[in-house]
């Protein structure tokens, strides 16, 4: 059952979509199925000399022979998955699952205004009302709606099919763990369970067949929006530190801080880490770009890593060194 859920340690923004790109182009999936909660996360893919932020399809849609595969634990925009999947040519290999929660306008404008868009810091996306009316039972799925005809599936039969034959399943989870519903600092989070169990429910696998769960941090932190960081910095300070950063949906400025060993070691509990990922290390240490070995990187920066391995009591396979998805360290076993 060779199966691989990649999730976020912090507040999102570590790097899924590149963690994910990687391991799709790398590990040859035959199914990468993105859960998460819907369109309010963005991932920045840099492949080919092309730049693409997706909000919708799985970031696996660069390995060109993998079947792509949206949940029914996530809610999707017709409008900006359509666009999406006809811009990146992924639309004859994309399945929605037929029981997923149909956003509408009405709800992206209940998510603009009020406490959301206020206190919380909502993206705009219409994920939280959607969510809501699910939660109601008054919500439309995917098999009602006209311009998905042709899309529908179901997922979780073909994620447990693909296992059933031998098949490598990638499953790509979105925001971060303390954003979660349930895990997270409260009320300022997102509309459901984000962590590597909520991610499996969204797509359907069960957690006897999950095989790796990689947890990927950054770094240092990040997080757009309200609710609390620790040993937050001034704007100006993460500006002089290169870490000054901006949201892929929404655009606004990333606070930022120092990397939290604390908030990691409860990332890996939570998540049941078997391995560890963490991106950015171009950014945080200079002298690391584009490396692809682990000699390669400064002994500033393997001792970092060295002392998050500690820290955790997890390996770290994974290191991001350039924003281009073939920019990883990758110390994997079969690597």
């Amino acid at each position: 059952m060779p199966s691989t859920v990649v999730v976020g340690g912090f507040y999102g923004d570590e790097g899924k979509g590149k963690l994910v790109s990687y391991l799709a182009t790398r590990d040859s999936p035959r199914l990468v199925a993105r859960g998460g909660a819907g369109p309010n996360a963005g991932h920045t893919i840099v492949d080919g000399g092309r730049t693409h932020k997706v909000r919708m399809v799985p970031c696996g849609f660069v390995s060109r022979e993998a079947r792509l595969a949206i949940g029914p634990g996530v809610l999707v925009d017709p409008d900006v998955l359509l666009r999406e999947a006809r811009d990146l040519g992924a639309s004859g290999r994309l399945v929605v699952d037929s029981r997923c929660g149909v956003i509408t306008a009405a709800h992206r404008e209940a998510d603009s205004r009020g406490d959301l868009a206020g206190r919380i810091g909502s993206t705009g996306s219409g994920t939280g009302p959607a969510n809501a009316d699910r939660a109601m039972r008054t919500l439309g799925l995917a098999a009602d709606e006209p311009s998905l005809k042709g899309m529908v599936g179901d997922v979780p039969l073909e994620v447990n099919s693909a296992l059933d034959a031998g098949e490598r399943v990638l499953v790509e989870g979105t925001q971060g763990t303390f954003l979660s519903l349930w895990h997270g600092t409260y009320p300022y989070v997102t509309s459901k369970d984000v962590t590597a169990a909520g991610i499996c429910a969204d797509v359907g696998l069960a957690p006897r067949r999950v095989d790796e769960v990689i947890v990927a941090f950054k770094a240092y932190v990040t997080r757009v929006g309200s609710g609390p960081l620790e040993g937050e910095l001034a704007p100006a300070e993460a500006e002089a530190r290169g870490w000054a950063e901006f949201g892929a949906v929404t655009g606004r400025p990333r606070r930022a801080a120092a990397f939290d060993h604390a908030l990691a070691r409860r990332a890996a509990m939570l998540n049941g880490a078997t391995q560890a990922a963490i991106t950015k290390l171009d950014v945080a240490f200079g002298g690391c770009e584009g490396a692809r070995s682990w000699s390669d990187l400064t002994a500033e920066a393997r001792s970092f890593v060295e002392g998050v391995e500690a820290s955790l009591g997890v390996r770290v396979t994974l290191m991001g060194t350039g924003p281009r998805v073939e920019d990883v360290v990758d110390r994997r076993a079969h690597a």
